[in-house]
């Protein structure tokens, strides 16, 4: 398993991962081809030099896994930085067999070389089995999250 930066051929692989969850069926559309807003997305998300997007391929060149990265600067820790990970996903074939602690793993070693103070993340309350899979990977449940949704 190698762990990589996504490129534009991932995408596709990378969207239908995000779909494939009881909450993901809902927000996203896979069609082909793909809507135009997932393209723009990546656009800006390859483009951001504060954003890394990766996949976990496989040694065929299958995505197996993906999450982004990202690294928000604070005043807070006298000015800290943060790693926020976010859609995290491993393919349905491979879940359980380990690649995503890999995944966790070089995500926060990655964190450290960038110099972050800590590494956040939020999982959906109707997901407890993501809740269960951070909490043994050390992540506290500290911090009550909130959100305000801006389009319907």
């Amino acid at each position: 398993m190698t762990i990589r930066k996504a490129s534009k051929k991932d995408v596709p692989a990378i969207v239908e991962m995000l779909a494939n969850d009881s909450l993901g069926r809902y927000r996203e559309q896979v069609k082909d081809p793909l809507p135009d807003v997932y393209w723009n997305a990546f656009e800006r998300i390859d483009t951001d030099p504060h954003q890394e997007l990766v996949v976990l391929e496989d040694d065929l060149g299958r995505v197996m896994g993906t999450l982004q990265l990202a690294f928000l600067q604070y005043l807070t820790y006298q000015g800290g930085i943060r790693a926020q990970i976010e859609q995290v996903r491993i393919h349905e074939s491979m879940r359980g067999k380990g690649l995503g602690k890999h995944l966790f793993e070089w995500a926060i070693e990655r964190a450290k070389n960038k110099g972050a103070h800590m590494v956040q993340l939020t999982t959906d309350k109707k997901r407890p089995e993501a809740l269960k899979f951070y909490e043994n990977l050390g992540f506290k449940a500290s911090h009550e999250g909130m959100k305000l949704h801006l389009r319907a």
